[in-house]
């Protein structure tokens, strides 16, 4: 898309600006940065909207947040600023919104330990983000002996109770949503995409792999209305899968709903000194080394703190058995990235019980970046005030050094360095 002052260039007038369309490269920047954020909130606003949950409010800022990136319209790198916070404020509600209708459909998580190894017989592999299509596929294959398997993102629907009641759901397997093509082509499944993260088969199970929602492939049958007849013959006709033992067993389905009770514990153990310091750290994963950094910090957590943690970047550790303090486990998987309002519900009830603001608790966020939703969520936790976040492996392309001065003065952003350094740092 071209501005007026770039099509005159392109017929030989000349062009004295800086960037593209005429705006600087840091206006540039927080507008890309604002699109990404918009993409994060309609993905929560569309998985609410499936359950019945609009909110007027957050459809209004889509068209406003979408029509300031037009050519032309701003140059005002402040303006901007103030519409990635605005998008910070709506990526909240737009949690708030998805997680309340999560809860009403499927009830409050609770913990629970998750197999990740696989049951002889048929199977359906899901992955993506959309827990009402995992109830709806899980309503049609009761009673058809199927096995039913979560991948990444879908993990934390174990937690919930109206889910975990199909016996048929029977566990978890592989990590991020990066290591699909070898799973998947591993594992002789029917394989139901349901959101984004969805990546382009391999053949060897292109012919049972289902997209369904937004998500579309080559050489995948896309599903609609929640019909999954397809797949469960797919699912029938294919060589069942061997029973094999897990290798590990996960723990998910944590909550404000059942970590608050835990706040008399939590006090005792600070006032003790038996627990110092709480790390949230999640995010979205990404293939490749820089990754290893979130494994190697959880690693290197002294005995007497807590790791929060959320979405997919939690499994580059979540395999890990840190044990517990009088009874906290010293890794709380809070569920999905939407689930980030959980971990912001808890901070604020902790503030609460310790009479201080947020900044004030012993509390660092170190959060991985890879995609729209975890942009928005950086935004929704800089809109609330929080400071001091860590951000990696490396900071979104959108970042140019000016925006990053800026949010370093504003917020005092990170990005994260040596693990070992980092956490003498953060508890120093």
């Amino acid at each position: 898309m071209f501005c007026n002052q770039c099509v005159q260039t392109a017929k030989g007038t000349g062009c004295t600006t800086v960037g593209v369309c005429g705006k600087n490269e840091d206006v540039q920047g927080l507008q890309e940065n604002l699109i990404y954020v918009l993409k994060g909130i309609s993905a929560y606003a569309y998985h609410a909207r499936e359950l019945g949950a609009v909110d007027e409010d957050i459809d209004a800022f889509l068209a406003e947040g979408l029509y300031a990136t037009l050519t032309n319209t701003d140059f005002d790198l402040a303006r901007f600023l103030g519409l990635s916070l605005k998008g910070g404020e709506m990526t909240i509600r737009a949690m708030e919104l998805l997680k309340a209708a999560h809860v009403e459909a499927f009830g409050e998580l609770e913990p629970v330990k998750v197999t990740t190894g696989t049951l002889a017989g048929p199977g359906i592999l899901v992955t993506g983000h959309d827990l009402k299509a995992l109830d709806e596929l899980l309503k049609q294959t009761e009673g058809k002996s199927i096995n039913i398997y979560t991948h990444s993102e879908m993990l934390p629907a174990h937690g919930y109770p109206e889910l975990k009641a199909y016996k048929h759901l029977v566990g978890n397997l592989g990590k991020a949503w990066f290591d699909q093509k070898r799973l998947f082509a591993d594992n002789s499944l029917a394989i139901v995409a349901t959101s984004n993260c969805v990546l382009i088969p391999r053949e060897q199970y292109q012919d049972r792999l289902f997209t369904m929602g937004i998500a579309g492939v080559p050489g995948a049958r896309h599903l609609e209305d929640y019909d999954f007849s397809e797949v469960i013959q797919t699912a029938l006709s294919l060589p069942p899968l061997p029973e094999e033992a897990a290798e590990t067993t996960l723990t998910t389905g944590f909550a404000a709903s059942n970590v608050l009770p835990l706040a008399d514990k939590i006090v005792a153990a600070v006032e003790a000194g038996q627990l110092r310091h709480f790390f949230l750290v999640g995010g979205c994963d990404a293939p490749g080394k820089g990754g290893e950094y979130y494994r190697k910090f959880v690693e290197l957590t002294p005995d007497d703190t807590v790791v929060l943690t959320l979405a997919c970047g939690k499994f580059r550790f979540n395999d890990l058995d840190l044990g517990d303090i009088g009874g906290i486990p010293r890794l709380i998987d809070l569920g999905q990235c939407n689930d980030a309002i959980e971990a912001v519900r808890i901070a604020t009830a902790l503030a609460e019980v310790f009479d201080c603001g947020v900044n004030d608790l012993p509390l660092t966020l170190v959060l991985s970046w890879m995609e729209q939703k975890a942009v928005a969520i950086l935004w929704s936790l800089f809109h609330l005030g929080i400071k001091g976040i860590y951000l990696g492996p490396k900071p979104p392309a959108w970042v140019t050094p000016r925006i990053l001065e800026i949010l370093q003065e504003k917020f005092a952003l990170r990005l994260t360095g040596d693990p070992e350094g980092d956490i003498a740092a953060m508890i120093g």
